[in-house]
């Protein structure tokens, strides 16, 4: 047993020893790879020093070689620029010289100038009081002397050249303005709508008149304080006549009073009951009628007062001619000369649409409807040419664009043309003889007559006062007087007619 024992200790002891001896062996070729693995980094490193001196060495060449390049290109170049400036300084000291000596010789011109005026001067002033003294009259009497002789010598060569320019010219132009004109009325086909100043309603039996009427008259006095018109009832059988200026309220009026019929039930809480309703409806159905207005004149965009306005114009009229209805003749006629004469079509529709808008409005505030126009307008933001072509279509401001001129020309179409307006008797009367008194106002007249309508005038003149050439621009004068001193639709047609009859007796 003990030998057995003494035999694994011997075992363990040797294999300890055999391990420890391994060990140590392992541990001694370990230390010669690291120191030769040492050697090794420190020859590549002695390399990496090496290889980072060249490439510095090689880079401080190639440095200075540019740089020295460099800084040559750059001296080169700055001893060009300092030649041009040398030289352009050169020229400009030079041009200094000659304008200094130019600015010499100009101011001596220039006093020698200021010299002979002077002197001129007073060589006219000393021969114009010899002139005085020798003739017995100052400058200013001797001037309108000859410039009346020269007037009067030369009268019947400017009359002749005027004849003879004027007469081509208005060949040329009447030629083209027909043209145009031509083309737009034949290109557009307006309806005619004549207004009155009465509405009539049937009545179904005697029953409903004295429903209107009312106990001791008190509903047609309601009606008559509600919608602000007159009614009368009996001058017609069976009918009741509604009356008044203002359409707008006349046709509010009409239905009112229908509706009443037809419900039966007349009162004066009912009338104010039915009145608001219709007035409402009435509202509604203008705003509706300038929006269909405008679309079909394709305007885009319009303020909806204007537009509101636009549809109250079916309800207003200008000697008897539909306000809405002639606005849109306008319109058409406007849009269709502009695009003629290369303006812009719908500006000119637009100014066409709003030249009659401050008619909308007469009723309801004081002043001219060119004025109430022309300020709603500025203040709602129309285009300058519209506002412009308000003012013109009356005469109140020259037109200032194609759009309103041609509105200016397609309102004279549609209020001049036969049968669109009816006239008051009195005032077609007080222009007939304001034209009258124009033309017999002149020297050399003998009578004057405004025939057709007042849309001509014959001028008899004295033939020994009055030759053919100054018959020609008598014409003229007399227009142009008419145009500025008479409000009148439409044209009027001059005519100077000169006749001279010699008679002779054989006895």
């Amino acid at each position: 047993m003990e030998y057995i024992l003494i035999s694994a200790v011997v075992a363990l002891i040797a294999s300890a020893i055999s391990v420890f001896i391994v060990n140590k062996l392992h541990s001694a070729k370990f230390d010669i790879y690291i120191e030769q693995a040492k050697a090794k980094a420190k020859v590549i490193e002695h390399e990496a020093q090496v290889m980072l001196q060249d490439a510095r060495h090689k880079a401080k060449i190639d440095f200075e070689k540019e740089f020295k390049n460099a800084r040559h290109e750059l001296e080169t170049k700055e001893r060009e620029l300092n030649h041009r400036i040398d030289t352009q300084l050169k020229q400009i000291q030079s041009d200094k010289n000659i304008i200094e000596n130019k600015k010499s010789e100009v101011s001596a011109l220039q006093t020698g100038l200021e010299q002979l005026e002077k002197n001129y001067k007073q060589k006219i002033k000393q021969a114009v009081k010899i002139l005085e003294n020798a003739s017995g009259l100052t400058q200013d009497e001797a001037k309108d002397l000859l410039l009346k002789q020269v007037k009067d010598d030369n009268r019947a060569t400017i009359a002749s050249l005027f004849r003879k320019e004027y007469k081509l010219a208005k060949e040329n132009s009447n030629k083209e303005i027909n043209n145009i004109l031509s083309n737009a009325v034949t290109r557009y086909a307006g309806e005619f709508a004549a207004e009155r100043l009465i509405n009539h309603i049937p009545l179904p039996d005697d029953e409903a008149k004295g429903k209107i009427i009312g106990k001791e008259g008190r509903n047609i006095k309601a009606l008559e304080f509600c919608l602000g018109v007159d009614i009368i009832i009996g001058d017609i059988p069976n009918t009741i006549t509604v009356s008044s200026f203002n359409l707008y309220r006349r046709a509010i009026s009409t239905r009112t009073i229908t509706m009443l019929l037809e419900d039966g039930r007349i009162h004066p809480a009912k009338i104010e009951e039915v009145y608001s309703s219709v007035k409402k409806e009435f509202d509604e159905e203008l705003h509706k009628e300038g929006e269909e207005t405008i679309l079909a004149l394709g305007i885009k965009s319009m303020h909806p007062d204007l537009v509101h306005l636009i549809g109250k114009l079916r309800y207003r009229a200008s000697y008897g001619q539909n306000a809405l209805a002639h606005t849109l003749e306008v319109a058409n006629l406007a849009g269709l000369i502009a695009s003629q004469l290369g303006g812009d079509t719908i500006l000119a529709r637009r100014a066409g649409l709003m030249h009659d808008i401050g008619k909308a409005l007469t009723h309801d505030m004081p002043g001219s409807h060119v004025d109430i126009g022309a300020d709603l307008c500025k203040k709602l933001g129309e285009p300058e040419e519209v506002i412009n072509a308000i003012y013109a279509h009356h005469g109140h401001a020259d037109a200032s664009s194609i759009e309103a001129a041609a509105v200016c020309a397609a309102d004279a179409l549609s209020a001049a043309r036969p049968g669109a307006r009816r006239e008051v008797l009195e005032s077609f009367l007080k222009r007939v003889e304001e034209i009258e008194a124009i033309a017999i106002s002149h020297e050399g007249v003998r009578k004057a007559y405004a025939i057709n309508a007042g849309r001509e005038l014959r001028i008899i003149v004295n033939a020994q006062l009055v030759n053919d050439d100054e018959s020609v621009l008598m014409a003229t004068q007399i227009a142009k007087e008419i145009e500025d001193k008479v409000q009148y639709p439409g044209e009027i047609k001059v005519n100077v007619i000169r006749e001279l009859r010699a008679t002779g007796y054989a006895r």
